[in-house]
């Protein structure tokens, strides 16, 4: 007998309606969608991460805990290493958040807000608790505090500034959600080293505190994917169950330590950087049918009287492209990655085109 295989209908059941995450690639364009550092990577900091792997050992496995790295990551950060868990990016560790302590459970997200976290909380058999933030973005406290005392919920995760408004979350508003939950509270700071108030000084006060950090955006490694998280030990040995042994490799683990060992001239950029968004959004607010939102990161949310297809695609066919993130609640909405000096004067151009 002949048995015809069928993949899809081996599939769990909830992931049926899960698309795959899929990031346009165009090899042409000026590339505004990502908000990554959009300056080259600093010549003497990459001659010396060259030096660095030298003798790093390709051969063996990389070491699993990243000891040198983490330490690296206390002088910067000002907690103990043992408080410090790295992954292959930001998005690991979300999934491994999930897989710990969120699979059965329900987690909460002032929304709306970064995609990955309803994406890998369905890949770990999750239920997301959406709560809306207020019209100007920032949080409902209020609301945030109830949904965190709902039963079943085991995590609350909030980005600041939160992509994709750029709306910073004040210290205090986290405090009051962190103090009056016994769920998990996860802070997002991948977007921290451009503005916000860092949670990291009342780290050792909240034993329900993760802090998410990333070297995808301040420090130009999003190609080789290194992010962090800062919690208290108990967390983190949970975590570890489920951390994939060797999960971040060797040339990431040095790369990011050199990074740590020169931040001067990525300091720099960032200052490069926030010169550039102020005079973005002001040049950008001052396009007829063009609506910005304040921002504390690396990018800026706009709305145009144009519906967001029209733009994005206007922009694209001129060699831009920005990110759409067109949703019933951010309706003709779009957001667009701080560039280079040239960079932001180019989407200028075409969007003055595009909305004449």
């Amino acid at each position: 007998m002949t048995t015809v295989f069928n993949a899809a209908s081996l599939l769990r059941e909830d992931l049926k309606g899960l698309l795959p995450y899929q990031a346009p690639y165009y090899p042409s364009v000026l590339k505004l969608d990502a908000n990554e550092n959009p300056y080259p990577f600093p010549k003497e900091v990459l001659e010396e991460v060259y030096r660095a792997t030298a003798s790093a050992g390709f051969s063996r496995y990389p070491d699993p805990m990243a000891v040198k790295l983490r330490e690296s990551l206390a002088g910067y950060t000002g907690v103990t290493p043992e408080n410090i868990m790295v992954g292959n990016g930001s998005d690991e560790l979300i999934l491994d958040l999930m897989l710990t302590f969120g699979t059965g459970a329900k987690f909460v997200v002032a929304s709306p807000s970064f995609v990955m976290y309803g994406i890998q909380g369905l890949i770990a058999s999750s239920e997301r608790l959406d709560v809306p933030r207020q019209s100007d973005f920032h949080l409902d406290v209020v609301a945030m505090r109830k949904a965190a005392a709902e039963p079943g919920v085991k995590m609350v995760i909030i980005c600041t500034p939160n992509n994709p408004t750029g709306t910073a979350s004040p210290q205090q508003e986290l405090e009051a959600i962190l103090a009056n939950t016994g769920a998990l509270v996860v802070v997002d700071e991948a977007y921290g080293e451009f503005g916000g108030e860092s949670c990291v000084s009342i780290l050792d006060r909240y034993p329900n505190l993760i802090i998410l950090k990333t070297f995808s955006k301040a420090f130009g490694l999003a190609g080789l994917r290194v992010g962090y998280l800062l919690a208290g030990a108990p967390i983190i040995n949970e975590l570890l169950r489920v951390k994939q042994p060797f999960n971040l490799n060797a040339f990431s683990q040095v790369a990011a330590r050199v990074v740590m060992e020169n931040l001067a001239p990525f300091r720099e950029r960032i200052g490069t950087i926030l010169k550039e968004r102020d005079r973005l959004f002001s040049e950008l607010s001052a396009i007829p049918g063009v609506a910005t939102f304040p921002t504390e990161a690396n990018f800026i949310l706009f709305r145009t009287d144009l519906p967001a297809a029209q733009v994005y695609q206007g922009l694209l066919e001129r060699g831009v492209l920005v990110r759409s993130v067109d949703s019933p609640s951010l309706s003709r909405c779009l957001r667009v990655s701080v560039g280079t000096s040239r960079e932001n004067t180019a989407f200028l151009a075409c969007m003055r085109e595009i909305l004449a």
